[in-house]
């Protein structure tokens, strides 16, 4: 009998062990699986994080240029200036001509690009290729000839704007400039050395670079606004006015200029971006002349000496070294010495970078302005003004 229970006692410690230990075993194996998942989820969104860096760039992975070239030769314009330059005489010429036979009026021509913008005809150029033209001839890509009408000019920012009578006509699709990114793929499309639609790609090299090619003149009230989209896509003489666009095929720049020692290709071309182009052609279309909007600020950018003068934390931001007496600025509460770090969204580090984001307004706008003050961290709203040093808007269409 003892036997009996002592072997029932056994048993009964031996099946609960088992299911003490199954219970241990299965309580361990439902505890790894939730970190394998975990890890699994992880690695996942740290993958959908890494591409998501990509699909926020105006470049996709699969790079595919066809369609962006394709949509683009068809907007993209051929434009023939001709203008009419006064000679004096020429004893060498008038040998042969007779007396004064030289002296006169012949015609000139000189050729560019444009980027039609609108389905009715509206074309944005730079300012240089039609400036003081008699007559614009403009060449479709399907090779229709039609005389264009100046609507505006804007030697600010070398832009033009022309009109050609035509409708359902291809045009190009603003993107904004500002997403874009340092090696992001661009294309440039345009007609160098009169070679229609041609098109090349680069990448996106430098952004808010100035390089001193428009000059100032008080006088006739230029005041040059230069922070170009620097990329090596190849750009000819021929080029100037022409589009440069994104993989996908938004407008995102004006071709302008190349950085040359000879006058052709040497690496490296410069186009006005695109928010810049998309402001001046609605002014000029609107009120027949851009609304230039001022902060009211001298402003130079932070270098290290001057970081170490001012005891700045850092270089960023641009330095306030000036007011406007009684500007915007100044009755908004900026001081001389400020540090402006921020326009709106958007940071600022230098002072093309800074002239571009005010470019995108005009005045009576109300703008966020983030400064930088002994330390401290501010903020102001500031209401931007014209030249003239009030809100109000100039329209030249209003007796039209």
């Amino acid at each position: 009998m003892k036997k009996l229970i002592v072997f029932f006692n056994i048993l009964l410690l031996s099946i609960f062990t088992i299911y003490l230990f199954k219970d241990i075993f299965s309580t361990k194996n439902l505890q790894k699986e939730p970190i394998n998942t975990s890890i699994k989820e992880f690695k996942k969104k740290n993958e959908v994080h890494e591409q998501s860096k990509f699909k926020n760039s105006l470049s996709p992975l699969n790079l595919d240029f066809t369609n962006a070239a394709q949509k683009t030769v068809n907007a993209v314009v051929h434009i023939k200036s001709e203008y009419v330059q006064s000679y004096n005489s020429d004893p060498l010429l008038d040998y042969f001509w007779g007396p004064h036979g030289s002296r006169g009026l012949r015609p000139q021509i000189a050729t560019g690009s444009g980027v039609i913008i609108s389905e009715d005809g509206f074309i944005v150029t730079n300012n240089h290729v039609i400036d003081g033209a008699s007559k614009i001839l403009i060449t479709l890509n399907d090779g229709r000839e039609l005389d264009a009408q100046v609507i505006g000019m804007d030697p600010n920012t070398d832009l033009a704007l022309v009109k050609i009578e035509a409708i359902d006509l291809l045009f190009a699709e603003f993107g904004n400039s500002d997403e874009l990114k340092l090696g992001d793929w661009v294309l440039a499309v345009g007609n160098p050395f009169n070679l229609t639609s041609t098109v090349t790609a680069g990448i996106v090299s430098a952004k808010s670079r100035n390089i001193n090619i428009l000059r100032s003149n008080s006088n006739e009230n230029i005041f040059p606004l230069e922070s170009f989209i620097q990329t090596d896509a190849a750009v000819n003489p021929g080029n100037s006015g022409g589009a440069l666009v994104t993989t996908n095929g938004q407008l995102i720049g004006i071709n302008t200029a190349i950085a040359s020692k000879t006058g052709s290709y040497s690496g490296y071309s410069f186009a006005i971006p695109s928010n810049i182009t998309f402001k001046v052609v609605n002014d000029l279309r609107k009120y027949g002349v851009v609304q230039r909007a001022f902060i009211g600020v001298i402003i130079q950018d932070v270098t290290q000496n001057m970081m170490n003068e001012l005891k700045l934390p850092n270089t960023n931001g641009v330095l306030v070294s000036g007011l406007s007496v009684g500007g915007a600025a100044e009755d908004a509460g900026i001081f001389t010495n400020d540090v402006i770090l921020k326009i709106e969204n958007t940071f600022v580090n230098d002072v093309p970078e800074l002239q571009e984001q005010i470019a995108k307004h005009q005045p009576g706008d109300l703008v966020d302005v983030l400064i930088q003050r002994k330390g401290e961290i501010k903020l102001y709203k500031i209401s931007l003004r014209n030249q003239n040093g009030n809100t109000e808007l100039i329209n030249r269409n209003a007796n039209l």
